[in-house]
This record gives C-alpha cells, structure tokens and sequence, in this order.
C-alpha cells in the first residue's frame, strides 16, 4: 500500500527503500528499544525491593533484640 520511495540518510551510509518497509523497520526499533528500557526500569524496581526488604528485616531483628533485651531487664 505505501509503495513510494524514501531515502534515508543515516550517518554513513543513504538508503532508497518502501515506505512500507520504512515503517514496519521504525516500529520494530521502537518496540525493542521500548522493552529494552522496560526491562531495565523492571530490574530497578526488583533491585529497590531487595534493599527494602533487607532492611525490613534489619528493621525488625533490631525491634525484636530491644523487646528482649527490655524484657530482661528488671
């Protein structure tokens, strides 16, 4: 359907291909860089959530340590 030519000129090289061809190549690259960039905002969210859950649990043996050690004392 869009058979007319485009030239593209990237940095080193000029192409001459189908339009069609042009935006099925553009729409590929925008979905790989997309899931590119959600996988690393994923594996930020899954690093942040390490961290907090290992100072919960620092958080919670230090609460446990001082409710004993109040316990104990006379």
């Amino acid at each position: 359907m869009n058979g007319g030519k485009v030239e593209i000129e990237l940095a080193f090289a000029r192409f001459s291909t189908p339009l069609g061809l042009t935006l099925v190549f553009a729409f590929a690259i925008g979905l790989v860089v997309g899931l590119a960039w959600q996988m690393h905002w994923i594996s930020e969210l899954l690093n942040e959530r390490g961290r907090l859950r290992r100072a919960l649990r620092l958080a919670e043996a230090e609460a446990r340590s001082s409710a004993a050690a109040r316990e104990s004392a006379p």
